[in-house]
């Protein structure tokens, strides 16, 4: 596929593209340009993997450690620490299994002890300058400890802690419950399950110099059977005392908010300062508020479709530190349609709706409203700080806060995304999103947000954000589909190094890792790597290469925003074709009269629109190829299904993408008809039989003689020949029964030249010993023409034309 990419810029014709190449282009808009599977991301050395341990699975919790130049991934009784720079090559590995007791214990429980009653890590937490907090189920009684790494990178210190503690409120029981955690300033926050049953939700603060805190106990106006996604510190004002833990989950439906039973994602707010109260929700979450986040495509009528399903989210740092751009993936719960979606959030929507008004229950059908009343001083939510109201502590808050804030912790007003829509949507595909990182990059026309989403097919899809309008109206582009496991699996983990510019994936069979851009992969021409889109590659005069925005290079070309190689590229078509950048694939096929041939043309690119012309010669009018029931065009090429003598001639394939139009492949088809073909198979035959070995040789090499006649025939007259992978499978048991007919022969000559040796050596001696050795070579040659005059007519340079 990468030869037939190499073309000439026909830029003369980039602007003939019409309304049903408008039509088409759209449908195509929504798929990957580059679709590379693992095959060929192996073979391209874009892909280092980590296959696994035997006795080991699950490696779904990391921590990226830039300054180390270490991975660090938790999986299923065993704690690694990989090197950033090469995942393969050096790593450590420390097994960390559940006691014999604990698994009996979980085994007489009722659990599976292979798939269960293991120590699966599921916290990774830094604790200070040396150590790591470490925390795992323990086969269904969580345990943590701390794992040394070391200061400095140079230390090549890993080592886990003898000291165990009971990670009850830390870690989950069951390995199989979405949990998250966070270590800030000495002090763990972890959404997860504080019982064996699973029953048990809450959101935990323990370490530190406080005593432990929660939300409190079976309260589903609270929680209600949370599955937990993710933990960020976000700070509210330059007052440190203002600060706020986020947390993001879902949950069912709160009674009253939804017919039915559904699927709510949300996001918890805390103040990090908060202690709990007084007299009420003591040693309880006294600043605790939740609000609903919607994901969902608007429809007439005031129909939505929702994406509830929160998958995994990703904070985008921005120059205000209080106000990062929050990436949310979302599936759907839906039994009518499956589809993904990513979501943009910004934080000024958030604070918003939290200052909004909160969700009460009122009325004849105790529904849910918003509450109308009046709300006690300060706000209920509120961080206790010199900032508002000047309270020390949560501690110091009125009682009548502490009681509202205990019965009203959801907000009745939902967070929207930017722009009231998803900025990708998937719902004609196999696959379902389930992780996102983004890297901001700086290109030659600014800065883009380049989103990298795993799926649970083990794939990767590569995306870029491009304003159109304005900065609210977003062009999602996505460049490329990569296949990253052996085996489709969910992709469960993912960190991006913008030192090492490597992405690292996670999944339950293994690790793997990839570069964040491959450049050489986009095409060999300037217009190839304009196309691309790509902010991370530019066309830097010679090839397409790794943009850096320092570097002055007047014959550096990149176009992210429109892709346009026609303004990009036109001034350096010359130079290409001198250098020989690109190259037009010109081939001659034959076919035979009223059998059918495949004429195959596949642009690299997905996006890539084919046309065809048609010529009778160089010097003909070039005319288009429409589709109708005798020629049909696919992505893949030409098909015409019954040959007539009158389409001999010439056949282009031009690519149309974003504009720009090329040629592909020039294919000269020559139509033999059926008696003339079968006046060539009987001259040939009797050539067959008449000509001496030299010109056998000769005629062998002939260009007349390059048909595979006895091929054309079963392509035209075979009555079960139904497809051209048949007919290349027979051709192929040919070829190789032939090889071994060979291989056999050789054996035998060999053989007999052996005997004849050793009676040589004997005492008495033959006395026509020439006699014998002729008679060899005389057989030897007689099956050497045999052979000739069979692979002739089968073995020829050029194929037959592909039949379907």
């Amino acid at each position: 596929m990468g030869s037939l990419w190499g073309s000439i810029l026909l830029l003369s014709g980039a602007v003939l593209l019409r309304a049903e190449g408008y039509a088409a282009q759209e449908t195509k808009n929504n798929v990957p340009r580059l679709k590379l599977s693992y095959k060929e991301m192996l073979e391209s050395n874009n892909l280092v993997t980590f296959e696994g341990l035997a006795n080991s699975s699950s490696y779904h919790t990391f921590l990226l450690d830039e300054e180390k130049g270490r991975l660090v991934v938790g999986a299923k009784d065993h704690i690694f620490s990989f090197n950033l720079i090469n995942i393969s090559r050096d790593y450590a590995q420390i097994p960390w299994p559940a006691s014999p007791t604990r698994r009996d214990e979980c085994k007489w429980a009722g659990k599976d002890l292979s798939r269960e009653c293991s120590n699966f890590v599921k916290v990774l937490q830094p604790f200070n300058q040396t150590h790591l907090y470490v925390c795992g189920t323990g086969a269904f009684h969580p345990v943590c400890s701390y794992l040394e790494v070391g200061k400095k990178t140079e230390d090549s210190v890993f080592r886990l802690e003898p000291h165990i503690e009971n990670g009850r409120g830390k870690s989950p029981y069951d390995p199989k419950l979405l949990t998250a955690s966070m270590l800030i300033d000495g002090e763990l926050y972890a959404g997860t399950s504080a019982d064996f049953m699973g029953r048990d939700f809450a959101i935990f603060r323990t370490l530190g110099k406080h005593h432990p805190i929660r939300t409190e106990q079976h309260d589903s106006r609270w929680l209600n059977d949370p599955r937990f996604v993710g933990v960020y510190p976000i700070p509210e004002s330059d007052n440190p005392e203002d600060d706020k833990i986020y947390l993001f989950f879902k949950e069912n439906a709160i009674d009253g908010e939804h017919a039915g039973k559904a699927t709510h994602a949300r996001i918890g707010q805390l103040c990090k300062n908060d202690l709990g109260g007084h007299r009420s929700l003591v040693n309880k979450w006294t600043t605790f508020l939740k609000a609903r986040l919607i994901c969902s495509v608007p429809g007439s009528n005031g129909i939505d479709t929702h994406f509830d399903e929160l998958q995994d989210v990703f904070l985008m740092g921005t120059k205000d530190p209080k106000s990062p751009i929050i990436y949310a993936v979302f599936t759907t719960s839906s039994n009518i349609f499956k589809g993904s979606a990513v979501c943009m959030y910004s934080m000024t929507d958030i604070r918003r709706v939290f200052l909004g008004p909160y969700a009460h229950r009122d009325g004849p059908n105790y529904q849910w409203v918003p509450f109308q009343g009046r709300v006690p001083y300060p706000r209920p939510g509120t961080c206790p700080s010199k900032t508002f109201g000047g309270f020390d502590t949560t501690k110091d808050l009125p009682d009548e806060v502490v009681t509202f804030a205990r019965s009203h912790p959801a907000m009745f007003n939902p967070v929207y995304p930017i722009n009231n829509r998803p900025i990708i949507v998937k719902t004609d595909v196999d696959y379902q999103f389930t992780q996102i990182v983004v890297d901001k990059v700086e290109a030659e026309d600014g800065l883009y947000d380049v989103m990298f989403i795993g799926t649970d097919m083990g794939t990767i899809l590569k995306v870029v954000s491009i304003p159109r309008g304005s900065w609210h109206d977003l062009e999602e582009v996505l460049l490329e589909e990569m296949t990253v496991f052996r085996e489709p699996t969910a992709i469960t983990a993912m960190e991006l190094s913008t030192k090492q510019q490597q992405l690292y994936l996670g999944s339950d069979i293994g690790v793997s890792q990839m570069p964040l851009h491959r450049c050489e992969v986009y095409g060999k021409a300037c217009a190839e790597c304009c196309l691309a889109r790509d902010p991370y590659c530019a066309w830097d005069g010679t090839e397409c290469s790794r943009y850096f925005p320092m570097a002055k290079r007047r014959t550096r070309r990149q176009d992210i925003r429109n892709g346009d190689p026609l303004t990009q590229c036109s001034d350096l078509q010359h130079h290409d074709e001198l250098s020989g950048q690109t190259t037009l694939l010109d081939k001659t096929v034959y076919g035979v009269e009223n059998s059918s041939t495949f004429l195959e043309c596949s642009p690299k690119s997905q996006r890539a629109l084919t046309y065809w012309q048609y010529q009778r010669s160089a010097d003909d009018r070039k005319l288009e190829i429409k589709s109708d029931d005798r020629l049909i065009r696919t992505d893949q090429g030409l098909l015409i299904r019954t040959l007539n003598k009158k389409d001999s001639g010439i056949y282009l394939c031009q690519a149309v993408e974003h504009g720009f139009m090329q040629t592909l492949v020039k294919v000269t088809l020559e139509v033999i008809d059926t008696e003339r073909l079968e006046d060539l198979l009987h001259r040939d035959k009797e050539t067959a039989a008449s000509v001496s070995a030299q010109e056998r040789s000769t005629l062998q090499e002939s260009p007349n003689q390059r048909l595979w006649y006895r091929d054309f025939l079963s392509l035209v007259n075979h009555p079960t020949l139904n497809s051209v992978d048949e007919f290349c499978e027979q051709v192929w048991k040919r070829e190789r029964k032939h090889k071994k007919q060979k291989a056999h022969l050789v054996q035998q000559v060999q053989i007999q030249h052996h005997q004849q040796q050793q009676q040589q050596q004997k005492v008495v001696v033959n006395p026509h010993p020439h006699m014998h050795a002729q008679g060899l070579a005389a057989k030897w040659k007689h099956l050497q023409e045999r052979q000739k005059g069979r692979n002739r007519r089968t073995h020829e340079l050029e194929r037959a034309p592909r039949s379907v």
